[in-house]
């Protein structure tokens, strides 16, 4: 008996020396998916300035694949010493909800220690699209149901449940055509093969400044100072849609709280130097300073905003 105290009380030293000593070692960011996508711009944005704050290498991985499970998986397994973070949005709250074959519950096995960024979700037109408004849209999409083509990155993509949602507060009935990532959806977007896509802002900003496709509107609570011109779904008449995509830096749930309050006062730190704001308003995100707690709040907001969504449309992936 004395011998399992003595065992027990030895760890939680060991696990209190660490803690006060983190970091001592390069840290891993897993993006969980690959090279040039949103999440991966987040990642590459934020591991130079946590670098900083935190006294060590901060190195990005990219672990992509299997909708983002492959790389979350990753971390959601590692060994809770803070050492391997991820990029994580609510693309994490989704994935049990999507995929019923995990072997990880990432809204269990994960927590997020800050959030540093918020990045609004738009609705994308072809330029051939009979719209050049919010309100013409929904007009025209009441007067001729499903002839107007929504592209998504796939069936379960953030694209297509933001336009599920739209539909519904809408009350028009779109034609969902999945794609196999947003990129081929966005080329299809500028030729004119589909009509809209709900997409991440910077995934289109530069096809928009090219007058490739124009947007309609935003899913925020407010305008966006990268697109100031373009007025929110609110005042396109679209109400109940606030529907902004977050990130944040997560970990294995069983992390020490001391080693988790060091993650999330680096990232906390971060979104208030200057220099860190204007390059993520560059890129049509703002920053969006939340703490541990916050944040576990905003994933159960998030579950109970996606969860019925999912339900309803008998989404189960592979």
């Amino acid at each position: 008996m004395l011998k399992n105290i003595a065992a027990v009380f030895a760890l939680a030293l060991s696990f209190t020396a660490s803690a006060q000593d983190y970091p001592n070692r390069p840290i891993t960011l897993v993006v969980p998916f690959a090279p040039g996508g949103t999440v991966d711009l987040m990642g590459r944005i934020i591991s130079e300035r946590l670098s900083v704050h935190l006294g060590q290498p901060v190195i990005v991985s990219n672990r992509a694949g299997a909708g983002g499970t492959i790389g979350t998986g990753v971390v959601a397994k590692a060994p809770a010493d803070g050492y391997t973070l991820l990029v994580g949005t609510q693309g994490q709250v989704l994935q049990p909800l999507l995929y019923k074959k995990l072997n990880f519950d990432s809204n269990k096995d994960l927590l997020t220690a800050a959030t540093f960024a918020s990045v609004p979700n738009v609705l994308a037109v072809s330029m051939n699209t009979p719209a050049a408004t919010m309100s013409e849209f929904v007009e025209y999409a009441r007067s001729n149901p499903g002839a107007i083509n929504m592209g998504s990155a796939g069936i379960g993509s953030i694209n297509h449940l933001v336009g599920e949602i739209f539909q519904d507060r809408a009350n028009v009935k779109l034609t969902h055509i999945p794609y196999k990532g947003a990129a081929p959806a966005m080329t299809d977007l500028q030729a004119g093969e589909v009509h809209a896509l709900f997409v991440n802002l910077p995934n289109v900003m530069s096809h928009v400044a090219a007058g490739k496709v124009r947007l309609l509107g935003i899913a925020s609570d407010k305008r966006s100072p990268a697109i100031p011109d373009v007025p929110t779904f609110a005042e396109g008449g679209v109400q109940d849609t606030v529907l902004d995509s977050w990130y944040g830096v997560m970990a294995p749930v069983a992390t020490p709280q001391a080693v988790v309050k060091k993650i999330q006062d680096a990232v906390l730190a971060m979104t208030q130097e200057q220099d860190f704001a204007a390059s993520l308003i560059a890129q049509g995100a703002i920053p969006f300073a939340r703490n541990a707690a916050e944040s576990a709040k905003i994933m159960e907001d998030d579950l109970k905003l996606w969860a019925p969504v999912v339900e309803r449309l008998n989404i189960q992936m592979d």
